[in-house]
């Protein structure tokens, strides 16, 4: 047995008062004579035996008690089976996972309400203690402090689920932080409730505790058998238009070491039923979901997976939104401009696109950068900045149709091209070779999907355009299309993030019929449609920055997120036609912002709409085992793992194991109840 205060053993001198007391009687005898000494002489040894037996009654009872109460105030335990003990003068800092796999269930509990009351427990062990810290993965301006039990006790009955996944060296670092800011002057003792999410919980092995301080793993897990989530989500084009057959792919996984079997997804536009799908998805797999659908009308439309799958729900439903035939902003560079206006005739005359038409020596560069398709037509020599700003514009997610001149300067053109990797550009000899036909397409490339009927059998018999070249190149990107003799017409060049679409001949008559052919339009709304940038149907809360594309950029401009009524001003910031923002962590978010739905808002005006979801690394269920912590953390011997806390006796067993068992409580009782004892022996015993 030790004391936690030894000093108040010094009280028990106080039992020499009662020895002295009973030692020494100073009351006065009184002497009263009788005639009959004999019968006197026998009463009075009666007398005086049966006083001398409660005398040494009473005078033990004192000494017990007052032995009883100095022990208690000295605060005996018995030591903890550890050799390394809790000190209960450091600072005690608790940290719950709140993650959104805490949802998990273990017999019929939630893995957060079982660790919430195990936690409870805990401060049933540190009731008196002043430097009690909480911390969640909201990371919150409260959790800073240091508080009593009862402040934390009240706390826990407030916290919810968190869409911010902590891995445990950013957990570790936050209350490092707060120890070192107090300056503790004794050990200090840290705990770690979750259930070791293997996906979100880091490198365990480069983690080393300081040996001044104990660490606590408190595991809460099962084994999952199932949790199906949805991975990602894509569509076949780029280009969505409406009413139009449209594809959209969903994969979905399954972390769980069951099969989820007929998993009925149904997609939803615009809180609308549109399609549904069924899959089998293995244990530990994924399967892939196809959606066929019809938009109606422009716009971004607001599109939703759901599934049924228990226990875990947080995951059972993804948002993406859909932008519906965009428009799609053309700019015209022409340098020879002759009465046919070909480019004019099929872009200007349909909705879908808004053309402008400058000439080469009058352009402004920001047009360049606020366009999505760039038609570069009849222009003999790109002078000025002109070939900087178009090798920018593609380079940064843009499309640029290039079609010769009669007479191109053929060093200017090699040293445009090249910086868009096309090599071993020449220019024909003669200003009007001869035409030759074009060769079949190959239909089975993507880029003529939808150009022919399929009807046509037999594509020996297509009557095709022909075309007189101009141009010449190595081979460079994709062919689509070649003439017969081999050599190429158009040729499709990916350039950084954009794509660069070259013709071999103008669109001159003189230099073929290309222009006047029914597969000419198709052909240049398929470019078109490719230069609209590929949409980002959703994005997830820890994708820190997430980058949009904003037209009409105004300086000084400030975009909010909106949904509902709550709104946040995150982290932002302007590059070019890029809007990079940072999504706020944790309780800085708001409350209520779950995943779903985000208008992004600029001067009060609603410019883009986004889909926020969570990290799906939250849906992949496997944890580190007890075992597997054990390993980890074998060289530390400051970190004790425990097995099972889903039982009541967690509190009882930690206290017995690192803090030893107070007695305290038991010698208060015993002093009480010698106390009681001697009133009795004084009041009855005669």
């Amino acid at each position: 047995m030790s004391f936690l205060f030894p000093s108040f053993l010094w009280g028990l001198l106080a039992i020499s008062v009662p020895i002295a007391i009973h030692i020494f009687n100073f009351r006065r005898t009184k002497q009263v004579y009788f005639t009959n000494v004999a019968f006197l002489k026998a009463v009075e040894t009666k007398t005086r035996s049966v006083r001398q037996i409660k005398h040494w009654l009473v005078l033990a009872a004192r000494i017990l008690a007052i032995t009883c109460l100095a022990f208690a105030f000295s605060q005996p335990f018995l030591p903890a089976l550890n050799k390394l003990s809790v000190d209960r003068k450091g600072v005690t800092s608790l940290y719950l996972d709140n993650s959104y796999s805490m949802e998990s269930e273990l017999s019929n509990k939630r893995y957060l309400d079982i660790a919430t009351g195990r936690l409870s427990d805990l401060l049933g062990i540190f009731k008196n203690a002043t430097s009690l810290q909480l911390v969640t993965n909201d990371f919150s301006a409260q959790e800073q402090g240091l508080y009593s039990a009862d402040k934390i006790r009240d706390r826990l009955t407030t916290i919810a689920l968190s869409n911010t996944p902590r891995s445990f060296d950013q957990v570790y670092k936050r209350q490092e932080n707060l120890i070192g800011r107090h300056q503790s002057s004794g050990g200090n003792q840290l705990f770690w409730f979750s259930d070791f999410q293997k996906s979100t919980a880091g490198d365990l092995s480069e983690l080393k505790v300081d040996t001044t301080n104990q660490l606590f793993l408190v595991p809460i897990q099962a084994p999952v058998e199932k949790n199906v989530f949805v991975d990602s989500a894509w569509l076949n084009t780029p280009f969505i238009r409406e009413l139009q057959n449209n594809i959209l792919f969903v994969k979905v996984s399954n972390s769980g070491s069951r099969e989820a079997k007929n998993t009925v997804l149904k997609l939803n536009l615009d809180n609308t039923q549109a399609s549904t799908a069924s899959v089998n998805v293995p244990a530990g797999g994924s399967a892939t979901a196809r959606f066929n659908f019809n938009l109606k009308g422009k716009g971004f439309k607001k599109g939703q997976i759901t599934f049924d799958d228990f226990p875990v729900t947080f995951d059972n439903n993804y948002y993406f939104v859909l932008n519906a035939s965009p428009l799609i902003r053309v700019l015209h560079i022409y340098g020879q401009k002759g009465g046919e206006n070909y480019i004019e005739n099929v872009y200007a005359n349909d909705s879908l696109f808004s053309l402008q038409s400058y000439s080469s020596q009058n352009v402004d560069p920001g047009l360049i950068k606020n366009s999505d398709l760039v038609v570069l037509e009849g222009v003999d020599q790109l002078s000025g900045s002109l070939p900087q700003d178009l090798q920018d514009f593609v380079k940064q997610g843009g499309s640029l149709a290039v079609v010769p001149s009669v007479s191109p300067n053929a060093e200017n053109y090699n040293r445009f091209l090249s910086g868009l990797g096309i090599n071993g550009l020449s220019v024909a000899a003669s200003q009007t070779p001869a035409p030759v036909a074009m060769a079949v397409p190959d239909r089975s490339n993507p880029f003529f999907s939808d150009v022919f009927e399929e009807s046509i059998r037999q594509e020996i018999n297509l009557n095709l355009p022909s075309a007189s070249p101009v141009l010449s190149w190595s081979s460079a990107g994709q062919l689509l299309i070649s003439l017969r003799n081999g050599q190429a017409y158009l040729n499709q060049v990916t350039s950084g993030l954009g794509k660069t679409y070259l013709f071999s001949a103008p669109l001159n008559p003189a230099f073929g019929n290309f222009a006047q052919h029914a597969i000419y339009v198709p052909v240049m709304y398929k470019i078109a449609a490719a230069s609209v940038r590929a949409q980002r149907t959703s994005f997830t809360f820890d994708e820190n920055p997430i980058t949009l594309h904003i037209d009409n950029v105004e300086p000084n401009s400030v975009y909010k997120l909106r949904r509902n009524k709550t709104e946040v001003i995150p982290v932002q910031r302007i590059t070019g036609n890029q809007l990079l923002l940072e999504i706020p962590q944790g309780d800085q978010l708001g409350d209520g912002l779950d995943a779903g739905y985000f208008e992004l808002i600029r001067n009060n005006k609603v410019e883009q709409i986004l889909a926020l979801n969570h990290n799906s690394e939250e849906s992949k269920l496997q944890y580190h085992s007890p075992q597997e912590l054990r390993t980890i953390f074998a060289g530390q011997k400051n970190v004790q793992i425990f097995d099972r806390i889903d039982d009541d006796a967690f509190s009882t067993e930690f206290q017995q194991q690192n803090m030893g068992t107070n007695l305290w409580k038991y010698f208060l009782y015993g002093a009480l109840f010698f106390l009681l004892v001697e009133i009795a022996l004084i009041r009855f015993l005669k």
